[in-house]
């Protein structure tokens, strides 16, 4: 995914139906740094990541644990196509569910 520009964060934000401050504050980024960067201040790569987590993708990051993380890079070093699998199934499951998952662009990784 191509990093967000500060116009970009402000229309998702208003899209959204957020102010700055409720926006910004689920990155732990106060509401006038958060300003900045929609003014298009450089934004570090951690809160670019953390953006794209939590309001473009809707992780609730206080539920991901470091366990479900190591499992998840265990697997993919492991057994690349295993993963692969799994990724569609439950991608699959989650539309039967009813429920969305952020489209994942080709070459993409847990990383990314």
């Amino acid at each position: 995914m191509k990093n967000l520009t500060g116009g970009d964060i402000r229309e998702l934000r208003k899209k959204l139906g957020l102010n700055q401050s409720q926006f910004w504050s689920k990155l732990g980024v106060t509401q006038s740094g958060g300003s900045r960067y929609e003014s298009g201040r450089n934004i570090p790569r951690p809160v670019q990541a953390l953006l794209r987590l939590v309001h473009v993708e809707q992780i609730d990051v206080n539920k991901i644990k470091r366990e479900d993380w190591e499992v998840a890079q265990y697997l993919k070093a492991t057994d690349a196509e295993r993963f692969k699998e799994l990724k569609k199934e439950a991608r699959a499951w989650l539309k039967n569910q009813g429920k969305t998952s952020a489209p994942v662009e080709e070459g993409e990784t847990v990383e990314d």
